[in-house]
């Protein structure tokens, strides 16, 4: 897997301050997207153990809230495959850090079994995120009063609340 960028020290990309890993790659394609460079699954440099232990190194101060994972897209077949042991990881050294996902694809359509990008990995990564911001860019409902979405379509969806309860509860 590749990635684009990491920022340190967000505030746009989820509740907090906290770490955003940009992940390459994804075939959604969104007209008016603000990052078509990371529709290319080579796109930057690869993700390394060396880039993990710097993610997670900048995760540990007190003030920083969780990481939080977009891209391109987190929930592409090959980028899953890659995040899970990832997440993991930071989910063990940090249980007290939330988790925020970006996806093009919709949680109970393309992520569920039998759905576009449902892979062996899917419902254990899921089961990782606290956060999951679901659907496509509509660059027709874009707007930039919408909090932590770009736009109206989109879905902040409460994942804990989903987990127990098997429906979608959204944030905001």
């Amino acid at each position: 897997m590749y990635y684009s960028a990491i920022k340190y020290h967000d505030i746009a990309n989820g509740l907090g301050v906290r770490t955003v890993l940009f992940v390459s790659g994804c075939r959604n394609r969104c007209k008016g997207c603000f990052q078509p460079q990371t529709w290319n699954f080579s796109y930057g440099q690869p993700f390394v153990k060396e880039t993990e232990e710097e993610i997670l190194c900048s995760l540990e101060p007190d003030y920083i809230k969780g990481l939080t994972l977009l891209g391109g897209d987190p929930f592409e077949p090959e980028n899953q495959k890659a995040l899970l042991p990832f997440v993991k990881r930071v989910k063990e050294t940090y249980p007290q850090k939330d988790i925020w996902a970006y996806t093009g694809y919709l949680l109970d359509r393309d992520l569920q079994e039998g759905g576009k990008c449902f892979t062996q990995a899917t419902k254990e990564f899921l089961n990782l995120i606290d956060v999951l911001v679901d659907g496509p860019f509509i660059e027709e409902e874009k707007s930039m009063l919408l909090k932590f979405k770009g736009s109206a379509n989109q879905r902040v969806i409460d994942m804990n609340d989903y987990k127990k309860t098997g429906k979608i509860k959204e944030l905001l």
